[in-house]
């Protein structure tokens, strides 16, 4: 049997009991996050259809599961993304134009280029880099982990993950080294139904995510991931549990991916629209938007303003990332080596005068 689904609001933004204390102040800056994070899908989707930046991938639908996870740990705790969590690093203090400089790859990118675009990370916001290959930052944020208990540290790792990736050698991996020995992290796997164009259904044969955690010593916890206040109190729960050295926790966010996969996803092809309107109906931040008005905390007004000037700073940073050239090619040989050889000094000299690097013929192929 499934385990229960932790939820603290109803669909209509409803409390069921008693909610996690979040102050107003803090709440209003979470609700303007969501916007800001589905604002920004809309803008960068747009660019990619009109070749701007070569691909994209939305996290619509899934910001209440995103958002909540991050402000549930804190900004000294590590996070190993996937795909659909750019939005905390936004939360943690990265830009809109560094977002977009990490999309064109260019100058302004802190990681100079070296990244598929949306695969964004930053040790300033101590979010680490991440491959499409599935899964692979488990065994990162597993082994980051181990470190910090070695070193006693308070430091707690967040793992995140699909569904799909649930089903992957390097999450077993993960979760039974992490389970032998009581490592503090916290694997939050956004369980949004599809890994690309397979469904839940044909990629495990679990009655649940979270039940996973049972095989490896510790506890997994089944939430509704588009309701913001469950997703902070099961997030503030786990990083106690593994701060306070009793080890991991699953958490299973139940969420829905609005959009395709990616921007080179066309979901139409697989998934039923009767599907996507149902899910509509739970969107995260319709749901929080209709608890914050019963509270009084939020007006129209608000919404309206906040999503204006979110347009506008997006506008800004896109003009003036765009504006940014290539990488410097001598990144190439410095970023390597501390102390760069002689014989590769040489072939940087010569690569400069060359002009290597100035070419630029646009977009990321894909």
């Amino acid at each position: 049997m499934s385990e229960p689904l932790l939820q603290k609001l109803d669909t209509d933004g409803k409390p069921l009991g008693p909610l996690p204390d979040v102050p107003a102040e803090d709440l209003r800056r979470l609700f303007r996050h969501i916007v800001k994070m589905r604002v920004l899908d809309q803008r960068m989707l747009s660019l990619q259809r009109q070749g701007r930046i070569g691909f994209y991938g939305t996290a619509a639908g899934q910001e209440a599961a995103v958002t909540g996870s991050a402000y549930g740990v804190r900004d000294t705790d590590w996070v190993f993304p996937a795909l659909r969590e750019m939005g905390v690093s936004l939360w943690r203090g990265t830009t809109v134009k560094e977002i977009v400089c990490q999309l064109i790859g260019n100058s302004g990118d802190v990681l100079i280029g070296r990244q598929m675009p949306c695969h964004f990370s930053d040790a300033k916001v101590r979010s680490v880099a991440w491959s499409s290959v599935i899964g692979t930052q488990l065994v990162h944020a597993m082994g980051a982990a181990w470190g910090a208990k070695l070193k006693k540290t308070s430091d707690v790792m967040v793992g995140y993950l699909g569904d799909g990736a649930s089903s992957s050698s390097d999450f077993h991996a993960a979760a039974n080294f992490a389970g032998v020995f009581r490592l503090p992290v916290v694997f939050f796997c956004q369980n949004n139904q599809w890994a690309i164009s397979v469904p839940l259904s044909k990629q495990t044969a679990s009655s649940s995510i979270a039940v996973k955690a049972v095989a490896y010593g510790f506890p997994g916890v089944r939430v509704d991931g588009n309701d913001l206040f469950a997703v902070i109190e099961a997030t503030r729960e786990a990083a106690d549990r593994a701060r306070r050295g009793d080890g991991p926790t699953l958490i299973e966010a139940v969420t829905f991916r609005m959009g395709g996969h990616s921007s080179s996803d066309d979901p139409t092809r697989y998934r039923d629209a009767g599907l996507v309107g149902e899910w509509e109906r739970r969107d995260p931040l319709t749901r929080l938007r209709r608890y914050m008005n019963a509270q009084h905390l939020l007006t129209d007004a608000d919404e309206a303003t906040w999503t204006e000037e979110l347009n506008a700073e997006i506008g800004v940073a896109i003009q003036e990332a765009e504006a940014l050239p290539p990488p410097a090619i001598e990144t190439l040989f410095t970023d390597v080596y501390r102390h760069v050889p002689a014989h590769l000094v040489e072939q940087m000299r010569y690569a400069i005068a060359m002009g290597e690097g100035q070419k630029f013929e646009g977009a990321f192929p894909l």
